[in-house]
C-alpha cells in the first residue's frame, strides 16, 4: 500500500493542479509543495518499518503484485529492498526541495511546471520500485518526457538544443534495451517478473548473456552518464532551471547506476566478468576527464555539471570493484551525490536569481556581503570533495578501499580524481567568495533566516543530512548490506557454475 500511495499521490496531485485557478500562483505553489511534502511523509515509514530480517523469500519488503496483462505474464509488481530504499527517500525529499527552490524562479506557465514536477516524481519512483521488466520500461520512458519539457520550456537560451540532445541520447540508448528485454522475456519462459527471471538467469547461454548485458548496460550508461556517453549532461545541466538540475543530478542520473545493479547484473551474471574491465576503465577515465574539464570552466554551473561525470564514475567503479563492500558503497554514494551536488546546484540557483550570471569573472569577494551563503557553499563543497565527517567521505573511501583490493591501478588513478576534485571545487569557492569585491555584487542579500527563510531552511535540511550520513553511516549500511550481499552471492555462485 505504501508504494502504491507513493506512485499515486503526486500523479493525482498533478491532475488536480490542472483544475486549480491559474491566476492564484500562491495557491498553486502551496498545493504542489503540500502534495510533495505529503509524499515525503508517506515515504518515511519505508525506512523505520524496513527490517532486512523480515523480507520475503525473494528479498523484498512492502511488495505488491497484481496481474496487469495476465495473458503475457506481465504484472504490476513493486517492492523495496536495500538497493532502492534510500533512492525512494531521496526522490521524495528532493522533490520538495525542487518545488521550494522554484518559488520565485518560475512565473510563466506555473501550473504546467508544477504538474510536470509531480508527474516526474511518480515516474522516477516507478523506476526504482518496479519488479517487472515492462512496468520498469514504462516508467523509464515516462521519466524522459517531463525532464525534456522542463529543459526545453523553462531552460536557458540554448534550451531546445539541450532538450533535444537529452531526449535523443536517452531514447537511442533505450532502443537496444527494449530488444534485449524481449529476448529475456522469451528465454525466461514468457514472463516479465524480475525475481522469477533472476532465479532462472542460468537458462540464458553465457554468450547470449554477454550481448544482452551490453544492450541493458548501454541504456544505463547513457543515463549515468558514463564516459564517452556523457556529452548530453553538461548542456542539460547548464540550460535546465535550478530545480531541473537538482532533480537531474539528484535522482535521474541514479536511475542508470541503480538499474545496472537491479537488472543488468542479476539477470546476466555470467557476463559481468567479460564487461567489468571495460566498465572499470571507462569509470576511471570519466573520473579523471570530468575533473580535468571542470578545472577549466568559466561557468560555475558547468563546473558542477562536469563534477557529476566524475562522481558518477566513482559509483560505477564501486559497483564493479569486485565485492559487496564496493556495491554497498556505490549505493551510499548515489545518495551522497544527490545531496551534495543537489545542494551545489541549489546554491548556484540562489546566486543566479540575484545576479543573473554564472560566470566566475562576475563574482569575487562576496564573502563580506553574504557570509551565511558562503558557509553553506563551503560545507556543500566539503561534502562533495569527501571531507571526513561529511557524507562524501564514507562512500568514496569504501569505493577506493574495495577497488584497491582487486585493482590497484584503478584505485590509484581514481584517488588522483579525488585530488583534482578538491582542486577544482575549492578553486571555484575561492573565485566566488574571496578576493577583491566586485562592485556589481554590492547589493547581494545574504541567505539568513530573516532575509531568506525558505532558502536558509532548505540549506540547513540538506547539510544536516550530509552530517548525519557522515557521522552515522550505518544508518544506511545496515539496510543496504543484506541486499548487496545477496547480489554478490548470486554473482559469485554463477561465476563458479560458469567455471565448471
Amino acid at each position: 500500500m505504501i508504494i502504491s500511495a507513493l506512485l499515486a499521490v503526486p500523479l493525482i496531485g498533478a491532475i488536480i493542479l490542472m483544475f486549480l485557478p491559474r491566476e492564484n500562483k500562491e495557491l498553486l505553489k502551496m498545493f504542489a509543495v503540500g502534495v510533495a511534502t505529503l509524499n515525503f511523509i508517506i515515504s518515511l515509514p519505508l525506512y523505520f518499518m524496513y527490517d532486512s530480517a523480515a523480507v520475503s523469500p525473494d528479498g523484498y519488503r512492502f511488495a505488491a503484485q497484481i496481474a496487469w496483462i495476465p495473458s503475457l505474464s506481465i504484472s504490476y509488481h513493486v517492492g523495496v529492498d536495500g538497493l532502492n530504499l534510500f533512492l525512494i527517500l531521496l526522490t521524495t525529499f528532493l522533490t520538495v526541495i525542487c518545488i521550494l527552490s522554484s518559488w520565485t524562479a518560475i512565473e510563466e506557465q506555473l501550473t504546467e511546471y508544477l504538474a510536470i514536477m509531480l508527474f516526474l516524481e511518480t515516474a522516477v519512483i516507478g523506476v526504482f520500485v518496479s519488479l517487472d521488466l515492462f512496468l520498469f520500461y514504462l516508467f523509464w520512458e515516462a521519466s524522459l518526457i517531463p525532464m525534456a519539457i522542463l529543459i526545453g520550456r523553462w531552460g536557458g537560451k540554448n534550451r531546445i538544443y539541450a532538450a533535444t540532445k537529452f531526449i535523443l541520447y536517452t531514447m537511442v540508448g533505450s532502443a537496444p534495451m527494449l530488444v534485449a528485454m524481449l529476448a529475456v522475456y522469451v528465454w525466461g519462459g514468457h514472463t516479465a517478473d524480475l525475481p522469477t527471471l533472476v532465479a532462472n538467469a542460468n537458462v540464458i547461454p553465457p554468450d547470449t548473456q554477454k550481448w544482452l548485458f551490453f544492450a541493458f548496460a548501454l541504456a544505463f550508461a547513457v543515463k549515468v552518464p558514463l564516459f564517452p556517453l556523457h556529452t548530453w549532461l553538461p548542456s542539460a545541466h547548464v540550460e535546465a532551471p535550478t530545480a531541473g538540475s537538482i532533480i537531474l543530478a539528484g535522482v535521474l542520473l541514479k536511475m542508470g547506476t541503480y538499474s545496472l545493479m537491479r537488472y543488468a547484473m542479476p539477470l546476466f551474471p555470467m557476463a559481468i566478468a567479460t564487461w567489468t574491465p571495460l566498465l572499470v576503465s571507462l569509470s576511471v577515465i570519466g573520473i579523471l576527464y570530468g575533473a580535468l574539464v571542470a578545472l577549466v570552466q568559466d561557468d560555475v554551473k558547468k563546473l558542477v555539471a562536469y563534477s557529476s561525470v566524475a562522481h558518477m564514475g566513482f559509483i560505477v567503479l564501486g559497483m564493479f570493484s569486485g565485492g559487496q563492500i564496493g556495491m554497498s558503497a556505490a549505493v551510499v554514494q548515489m545518495v551522497n551525490h544527490g545531496l551534495s551536488t543537489g545542494m551545489l546546484f541549489f546554491l548556484i540557483g540562489v546566486l543566479y536569481e540575484q545576479r543573473h550570471t554564472r560566470e566566475f569573472s562576475e563574482y569575487g569577494g562576496i564573502w563580506v556581503k553574504v557570509p551565511v551563503f558562503g558557509v553553506f557553499l563551503i560545507l556543500a563543497t566539503f561534502s562533495s570533495v569527501g571531507l571526513p565527517g561529511l557524507n562524501g567521505f564514507v562512500g568514496e573511501f569504501l569505493v577506493l578501499l574495495s577497488t584497491f583490493s582487486v585493482n590497484r591501478t584503478a584505485a590509484i588513478f581514481a584517488t588522483f580524481g579525488i585530488v583534482l576534485g578538491a582542486w577544482y571545487l575549492l578553486t571555484a569557492v575561492r573565485k566566488v567568495l574571496f578576493g577583491p569585491l566586485n562592485t556589481a555584487n554590492e547589493n547581494l542579500i545574504d541567505m539568513t533566516f530573516q532575509n531568506k527563510p525558505r532558502e536558509f531552511c532548505i540549506s540547513v535540511a540538506i547539510i544536516a543530512l550530509c552530517f548525519l550520513i557522515g557521522l552515522f553511516p550505518n544508518l544506511l549500511f545496515d539496510k543496504i548490506n543484506p541486499a548487496t550481499a545477496q547480489l554478490a552471492t548470486l554473482i559469485h555462485a554463477t561465476t563458479l557454475i560458469a567455471g565448471q
